[in-house]
């Protein structure tokens, strides 16, 4: 059966609200939980350590792909595991106001990671089969778009909305609040897009067949691991956001710690417009305008330009914690400067791992390898990010995140193969 006799509805009902669907659970475990957290009074080891652990889900996802062709289409995966979601976020939020609410809420949080994790192989897959390759380029940009929109709405409005309850609810209450939004939201999608997204079959598979796609599995890893220059790659895209993933752990915290702790004393609801809004359009902006520079200079070229532009914006915090400004338009600017570099460097890694890393016979299953990767630098610099801010203190971190960018930014300089320039040409 083919995928247009499959799939009746326009692409324009379902790519934007499934690309929400996928981006919403992350932003709310990397990002939302710290600031959570922060309310409800967790000291900034634990928070970034435990975000940190359960952000491991996306690093292993790939290795568990197989099993979902089993299933017998991929939009019933897709439904099922946004339901998943959305249900245990309802528990998460019925749960903050007893006792021991941090262990339960890590444990909800990781269900929600591991679901989430595992709906984006599925919701990635069904794109591809239910699209042809003209319909995927035409709607990758409201892929892209909607994936970030949900960051803007998980740290921006709902944040708001936190700081604004707060005022007359206990944390745990009003943060209660967001998560029941959460969760009902998740669940609405889920319902919705047993409704909306097209009924691609996967192939029926029988115990030879899920061999086989084991067998795969072992022959995309070995190919991938046999490139030229493969442990110089992996070094490269593991560093890469070495400085990012420290300083975006701890900059909302510094936000929001009180000046006594070196912090700038922000509310929930301030640090939700200025970094979930400013910060998040800033960051689009700064991804389209990176994305057209590396175009106009080639990426070997522009790749030491790009890994600068996300890292020296970082400066921006440094400067933060030595005025201590109580002005948030300067605030706002600091975060806007900061999260533009980001999106303007960002660029970079995803043009290595798709036009370098992933070059070969299995291009899209090694560029999953290579997200794969990304997340585990991501994952574990977020996770120590904590305790070497406490060690530290808010000044000293921002001067390390600012030295761990060091390696990546020397690397930048010869990690694209020489003759890029005719290929990209």
């Amino acid at each position: 059966m083919t995928s247009e006799a499959l799939h009746k509805k326009h692409p324009m009902t379902w790519v934007p609200t499934l690309y929400f669907a996928e981006g919403l659970p992350l932003y709310i475990v990397i990002m939302m939980a710290g600031l959570m957290y922060k309310s409800m009074g967790a000291p900034n080891d634990q928070i970034a350590r435990w975000t940190g652990l359960i952000t491991f889900a996306w690093v292993f996802k790939p290795l568990w792909s197989p099993l979902l062709e089993m299933a017998k289409s991929k939009k019933s995966m897709v439904v099922l595991f946004q339901l998943i979601g959305g249900g245990a976020m309802i528990l998460l939020a019925a749960t903050l106001q007893l006792s021991n609410y941090f262990l339960i809420s890590i444990a909800l949080l990781g269900v929600v990671a591991l679901v989430s994790a595992t709906h984006d192989i599925a919701a990635d897959g069904l794109y591809i089969a239910a699209l042809s390759g003209k319909q995927q380029s035409i709607y990758a940009g409201w892929q892209g778009g909607f994936y970030n929109t949900a960051k803007f709405f998980a740290v921006g409005p709902l944040v708001i909305l936190a700081g604004i309850i707060e005022h007359y609810l206990a944390p745990a209450q009003a943060w209660g609040v967001i998560f029941l939004i959460l969760g009902g939201l998740l669940i609405g999608l889920g319902l919705y897009h047993s409704w909306a997204l097209p009924g691609t079959l996967n192939v029926k598979l029988d115990d030879a067949s899920l061999k086989n796609s084991f067998r795969t599995l072992k022959d995309v890893i070995i190919d991938f691991f046999k490139k030229p220059g493969i442990w110089k790659s992996l070094l490269f895209i593991f560093l890469f956001r070495a400085g990012e993933g420290q300083l975006s752990t701890i900059a909302q915290l510094f936000l929001r710690d009180t000046r006594a702790l070196g912090g700038l004393g922000l509310t929930t609801a301030e640090t939700g417009a200025l970094y979930g809004v400013v910060g998040s359009l800033a960051f689009m902006g700064g991804s389209v305008v990176g994305g057209y520079f590396a175009a106009w200079l080639g990426l070997r070229r522009a790749m030491f330009f790009l890994v600068l532009g996300m890292n020296l914006p970082n400066l921006a915090f440094f400067f933060l914690s030595t005025l201590m400004p109580t002005n948030l338009v300067i605030i706002g600017s600091a975060i806007l400067v900061e999260n533009f570099g980001l999106g303007f460097g960002f660029v970079g890694l995803i043009l290595y791992m798709m036009q370098v890393l992933s070059v070969g016979k299995y291009r899209t299953a090694h560029y999953a390898f290579g997200t794969g990767f990304m997340a585990l630098g991501l994952a574990i610099f977020k996770t120590v990010s904590g305790d070497i801010q406490l060690a530290l203190g808010y000044q000293h971190f921002f001067v390390w995140v600012l030295a761990s960018a060091m390696p990546v930014l020397v690397m930048a300089f010869w990690i694209v193969p020489k003759g890029m320039e005719e290929q990209e040409g």
